[in-house]
């Protein structure tokens, strides 16, 4: 049974207690049709009409209260801070006076309390109000985890009395016994026999919870929430049942963050309670990576950021972020900035720190992984598409991304772009398209830098790892400095002239000699010139480069061309007539000076002039 009825028999008749009010705010007057009441009890403004016998006989401090008046002969008793308040009291009285009522788990705190407050124990009735509501709360409550948090919602409002009488470490305990009892009767109703009779565990379904208490516990006030939770993590709940009540409470307590507008909550208002809310949730949080989802972490550093919470906080929730960064996307790491006025639009110190949590993490992994003795696995965590290196290049591409939608900020400082940048190490970007895209972006955003300042910035790229279309971009991009334009020139002029190396092998790969000239004067561009004459050097360089990467192209597209063409005649001719071809393309070819005859060293010279006027850059 849930409920218990407690009947006090009376010899025939039995008095009656009728409620009677009046004007003079009588609460309930319980009073003898036959007799009138000779002691007032006021409990919080309620006025109680009642007979010092019934109530002598149980309650041990209103006997003490009339044994020391007994000389003037108390009629009025006022009962402070009288934990359940009125309501409570009249339960009590109607247990002296023996009237039936039922205990319930939505009254059995509070009977518990005014029986300690009004002493209601053995010592001056046997079965009194004390040992029976105690009983109840051990034999009934605590079998039913529902009851048991229903008890302990009640008694959030009686502390410190209720822990002092034991009161909500028992339904703590009950609660945190039952969940895991639901546990383990969970794992073995999924057990079953499999075709060669093993015994196996059934997959659960996605999104299917078997912890039917979770929003149960939602309803409780979060010092009681923390304790429970607390609880269970020590007797070994799964993490994901406690990560998804963690979301479930989180869901329900931090709605008021944001009003109908989106604007945030007043800070002086409801925030103090939500920051106590994210501060107790951080903490609860389980160790396991998968317990919680990535973008709930993000949200809670989000209020973490909104609410001013402390650093530890914040900080607890970075580094487990961080760990598990290869997971986010874009919109994960744009947390606004809710500092000052001057400040960013987002928050670029938390996502700094994040990553440096990420590199770190990754740099003990490997650090593991080389530790444990064994050649192989040294080897393995140097592989390109070893775990480790997955994630490094899936954050790459996402910081890349990150600093492109930051990069167009007015007060983004150029030092907090450049320490996002570099928070990753060298070698986890292949590709530096996207690095390259959001340097161009942030200065178009940031036209007022210095040359020096663009030189700082522009040394992040690897412009060896510049795609032939970022190349290309670069080449005639007029925000860079001119020395990274010489760089990008000289570095696709070499890719030109490797592509058409490789597909004459037979030929002289020996450079021209204007090549060696090159690498050295882009190389050596020393401090003994003046700085007018080292400008008007790399002008002329970048010019010359413009112009051989003309002559390269042409000559890779008439490749292209007498490619096809020999294809075509290895189809269609015979074998003499192929030969006879295949001669004189070779003949034309030469002319390109692509081989160390001297017939076609005047060559280079008419066909650039005959077409400098066709292409500029």
């Amino acid at each position: 049974m849930d409920n218990h009825h407690y009947h006090h028999h009376h010899p025939p008749p039995q008095p009656q207690l009728t409620p009677a009010k009046s004007s003079r705010q009588r609460y309930n007057e319980w009073i003898f049709r036959d007799v009138p009441s000779d002691i007032t009890i006021e409990v919080n403004g309620a006025i109680f009409g009642l007979h010092k016998f019934p109530l002598v006989s149980r309650c041990g401090r209103i006997r003490k209260l009339v044994a020391d008046h007994r000389d003037n002969a108390i009629s009025k008793v006022e009962l402070l801070s009288l934990p359940g308040g009125a309501e409570t009291f009249e339960l009590a009285a109607k247990f002296c006076y023996g009237i039936n009522f039922e205990i319930t788990s939505l009254n059995v705190a509070q009977l518990c309390c005014v029986a300690d407050y009004l002493e209601m124990t053995e010592k001056f009735s046997t079965r009194n109000l004390g040992s029976r509501a105690n009983e109840y709360l051990d034999t009934v409550v605590t079998k039913n985890l529902e009851m048991s948090v229903e008890v302990l919602k009640q008694s959030e409002n009686l502390l410190p009395l209720a822990d002092d009488l034991k009161i909500i470490t028992r339904c703590i305990d009950a609660i945190a016994s039952k969940a895991c009892v639901e546990q383990i009767a969970s794992s073995f109703s999924r057990l079953e026999y499999s075709s060669s009779g093993r015994l196996h565990m059934s997959r659960q379904v996605k999104g299917e919870s078997t912890d039917w208490w979770i929003k149960d516990l939602s309803v409780l006030r979060v010092d009681m929430y923390q304790r429970v939770m607390s609880a269970m993590k020590c007797r070994g709940v799964r993490p994901e049942s406690i990560g998804e009540s963690l979301m479930s409470y989180a869901e329900k307590e931090l709605t008021g963050l944001y009003n109908l507008n989106g604007k945030k909550a007043d800070a002086r208002g409801a925030s103090g309670h939500e920051r106590i809310v994210v501060e107790t949730i951080v903490s609860l949080l389980p160790t396991e990576k998968p317990a919680v989802p990535l973008s709930f972490l993000f949200g809670l550093l989000r209020a973490a950021v909104m609410l001013n919470c402390m650093g530890t906080c914040r900080l607890d929730l970075e580094r487990r972020i961080g760990s598990q960064l290869d997971q986010a996307t874009l919109d994960d790491l744009l947390i606004p900035s809710l500092r000052h006025a001057d400040d960013t639009l987002f928050d670029v110190d938390a996502v700094h720190r994040i990553l440096v949590n990420f590199s770190q993490q990754d740099d003990s992994d490997d650090d593991m992984e080389d530790g444990d003795g064994d050649d192989a696995s040294g080897f393995e965590s140097d592989e390109p598409d070893s775990p480790s290196q997955t994630a490094l290049v899936k954050v790459s591409k996402l910081v890349d991304s990150y600093l492109a939608e930051i990069a167009p900020e007015i007060n983004l400082k150029l030092s907090k772009f450049i320490a996002v940048a570099e928070s990753l190490p060298a070698h986890a970007r292949t590709v530096h398209d996207g690095l390259y895209r959001s340097i161009d972006v942030y200065l178009k955003a940031h036209q007022g830098l210095s040359e020096c300042e663009k030189k700082r910035l522009c040394k992040l790229i690897d412009f060896n790892k510049l795609s032939p279309e970022a190349g290309a971009h670069a080449a005639q991009n007029e925000r860079l400095p001119l020395q990274s334009i010489v760089q990008v020139l000289y570095i696709e002029q070499l890719r030109l002239r490797n592509a058409l190396c490789c597909n004459y092998p037979d030929d002289n790969p020996k450079p021209p000699p204007h090549y060696q000239s090159w690498r050295i004067n882009s190389g050596g561009l020393s401090a003994a010139m003046s700085p007018k004459d080292n400008y008007a050097s790399l002008r002329r360089e970048n010019r010359e480069l413009k112009l051989e990467l003309t002559r390269l192209r042409m000559r890779l597209n008439d490749f292209e061309k007498e490619h096809v063409c020999m294809k075509r005649s290895m189809e269609k001719s015979s074998s003499h007539n192929f030969m006879s071809s295949f001669s004189k393309k070779i003949s034309k070819l030469n002319l390109f000076g692509l081989s160390s005859s001297s017939r076609g060293s005047s060559s280079p010279s008419r066909h650039s002039q005959r077409t400098d006027s066709k292409f500029s850059f």
